[in-house]
């Protein structure tokens, strides 16, 4: 069971279980609007007055939320490498190697 206007965690886990490709844009909008809401709600609910539920709901998520951003931190350094790399190829095939030395 869930607390007063959050999330219950049946509805969490059926949104996460249903494939992105089988929900409608309305579902889409609707599980973003939710989540946001979740979270808000989240942070502004002193943990004092939440649920033992509501509080295991709330630490799986965070740690849900941390590894996104984890996974995402790690796919930008690996597309700034790659950007870099490229550029680099392209600066040493056009012979602009930043130095500004004449031969």
């Amino acid at each position: 069971m869930s607390d007063l206007g959050r999330q219950s965690m049946t509805d969490k886990a059926s949104s996460a279980l249903k494939p992105d490709s089988q929900k409608s844009t309305t579902e889409h909008i609707g599980d973003k609007a939710a989540g946001t809401y979740d979270r808000v709600a989240d942070t502004l609910q002193p943990q004092s007055e939440k649920s033992t539920t509501q509080k295991a709901g709330d630490h799986l998520r965070s740690g849900s939320d941390e590894t996104k951003d984890q996974s995402k931190s790690v796919a930008q350094t690996v597309s700034d490498t790659v950007s870099n790399a490229a550029q680099a190829v392209k600066d040493t095939v056009s012979g602009n190697t930043g130095s500004n030395k004449e031969l």
